[in-house]
């Protein structure tokens, strides 16, 4: 492969903090790097400097060794709130819509109406202030993706988004060509769409071909490499520090560069690498353990609010221990759910059932918005627990930070940690991932895991709700709730077998003539119902078929540039239209049970 990028000799500080210094390395056509590093390494400035967005202190070189176009996907957008989305998209694309002639500028403009399709954006003719964070970010998607740029560097590119989304994004970026540079906290993302990890430790750059499990296993092996060379260099700096105690006499007739090779094995012999594996001991259950038998009990519980039913009649028991996941579409309710259990119904919508806690109930409820700090007071005047610090990877030479000299990550880290302090028995944490590393995650999972009082995660990473939750409650929309045991692969699971076995039941009473017990099923259905059920089955069986035969153009390998990118816009949409009609014939088939 071509190399699209060379990098050496770079480096970037903020004060007296150095982020990294004097690296390189490079990146050919078709890379798909994940790059793994700390909060608070420069991740975020290392990537604005590749494009173009800030420069190296150090000078160093960054060069592109031929024309070629870049998107960068930042955090954070400098939209007009003002402007309807589409308007937005088209003026955030001007150098790459500049000198373009009337008819390839209507091919810009209907890749984007396409895109906007695609992550439910409707028409654009919204305005942004009135877009949440999620649509926002798909935006901000839709505006790079419809470049076809020949390089993307996206930093955090499923914060914000629901799984859906996520999946879309996710299915178009494993398909399309380009060569991609990202920082993701999603593990499932980027073990299905990158092919290196690229890891930044010390100061040092590392490169991985393969994905996260392979990076996780190559990891393993260099740190037990490196450790058994410092043992090594420990046994010599043993031998060498015997002489450098010796006479000042003896010294005087050796050569000056042992004395100046034994400094240099002493910065060495320091330098071992942890795993960063958590020893809880028994923090995790500390507050459990005035857990009382009623946690929350939910009755016949409704909510509408705004002429939008959020909640319709849910009824649940909460119990001592088990680990709730939420999911559902953005806009589904997860959060309002959250809110009303903690807080009760405070912004004036129509309620009805009731909620009831247990007395002995503590919870620690992790917002997503965060928490507002005090940015002059020092990390340990914030949180006065060493223990819990080093436990999440805060070091010693970090107390005496202020909190305004932290990165996004690690305030969010530090969030969590003034909750976990309170020694809770019920944890309630609203997308807990966003922002974080991978390394502070596997950290916070691992306590989780091991957390004895109940726990709720809304969220969108599967692979954070794979490793924790016992249960899901889905969020379908207009108000409807499915409890379902098990994790979210298996729901997903779940969801493809049902979709193969209804296929499949509907072609054999199609063939016998056996009507019957489908007529019954859907007899309490209204004839507006009924009209429509049978519409959505034709409907998802002719996806189906549409879903398979682009999978197979697109696996023939004889589809031209242009072909391949319409037939991966297709499928993503072809899935997405899919799942919400299938979701919708789940909900009128159990009206005509």
């Amino acid at each position: 492969m071509a190399s699209y990028l060379e990098i050496s000799n770079i480096s970037k500080s903020y004060g007296p903090k150095v982020l990294f210094e004097n690296i390189g390395f490079n990146i050919n056509e078709g890379d798909k790097i994940a790059l793994i590093a700390p909060n608070g390494t420069g991740k975020t400035s290392l990537m604005k400097i590749l494009a173009g967005k800030d420069k190296s202190d150090s000078g160093g070189r960054i060069m592109f060794l031929r024309d070629v176009r870049i998107a960068f996907l930042e955090q954070e957008y400098d939209f007009d709130p003002e402007k309807e989305i589409f308007r937005q998209v088209m003026d955030g694309s001007r150098q790459y819509t500049e000198g373009l002639d009337l008819e390839h500028l209507w091919e810009y403009e209907r890749r984007v109406k396409e895109f906007l399709t695609d992550f439910k954006l409707g028409d654009g003719s919204r305005k942004m202030k009135e877009l949440s964070g999620g649509e926002v970010k798909r935006v901000a998607l839709t505006q790079m993706l419809a470049s076809e740029a020949d390089f993307f560097i996206m930093d955090e590119p499923t914060n914000h988004l629901d799984i859906d989304a996520i999946e879309y994004l996710e299915s178009f970026l494993s398909r399309s060509r380009c060569t991609l540079f990202m920082v993701t906290h999603d593990r499932y993302f980027l073990d299905r769409v990158c092919n290196t990890v690229m890891e930044m430790e010390r100061g040092n750059i590392y490169i991985y071909k393969g994905n996260y499990q392979n990076f996780l296993e190559k990891r393993e092996e260099r740190i037990a490499n490196w450790n058994a060379e410092t043992d090594k260099v420990r046994n010599i700096l043993r031998r060498e520090l015997e002489w450098i105690h010796a006479t000042p006499c003896a010294r005087t007739g050796k050569a000056k560069y042992r004395i100046d090779a034994f400094h240099e094995l002493k910065e060495r012999a320091g330098q071992s690498i942890q795993s960063r594996q958590l020893d809880l001991g028994d923090m995790s259950d500390r507050g459990a353990r005035r857990l009382g038998t009623k946690i929350i009990d939910c009755t016949d519980l409704s909510f509408h609010y705004d002429g939008n039913c959020y909640l319709d009649h849910f009824s649940y028991k909460f119990q001592r221990g088990e680990k709730v996941g939420i999911v559902g579409a953005n806009g589904a309710g997860k959060t309002t759910f959250i809110n009303l259990l903690l807080e009760g119904n405070r912004w004036g919508g129509e309620m009805s059932g009731s909620i009831e806690r247990g007395e002995s109930l503590k919870i620690g409820y992790y917002r997503q918005e965060g928490m507002v700090f005090d940015e002059d007071q020092t990390v340990l005047e914030t949180v006065n627990d060493s223990y819990l610090l080093g436990r999440f990877l805060f070091p010693h030479d970090m107390y005496n930070s202020k909190v305004g000299s932290l990165s996004g990550g690690e305030k969010r880290r530090l969030y969590l940690l003034t909750i976990l302090r309170e020694q809770p028995n019920m944890l309630v944490l609203d997308e807990p991932t966003n922002d974080l590393d991978i390394v502070t995650l596997n950290v916070l999972e691992e306590y989780l895991k091991e957390f004895k009082g109940s726990l709720i995660i809304v969220s969108h990473d599967r692979h954070f709700l794979d490793r924790l939750v016992d249960h899901l409650f889905v969020f379908c929309g207009n108000g409807v709730v499915k409890d379902f045991i098990g994790n979210y692969s298996e729901y997903r699971s779940f969801i493809k077998d049902y979709r193969k076995e209804q296929a499949a039941a509907a072609k054999e009473l199609s063939v016998r003539g056996e009507g019957k017990t489908k007529t019954e099923k859907v007899r309490r259905l209204s004839w507006k119902e009924q009209r429509e059920m049978e519409s959505l089955e034709a409907e998802i069986e002719a996806l189906n078929a549409e879903k398979a035969s682009l999978e197979e153009s697109l696996s023939s390998g004889t589809l031209g540039t242009e072909e391949l990118m319409k037939a991966s816009e297709r499928i993503g949409e072809v899935i997405r239209l899919c799942d919400e009609k299938e979701m919708r014939w789940l909900e009128l088939s159990e009206i005509g049970q």
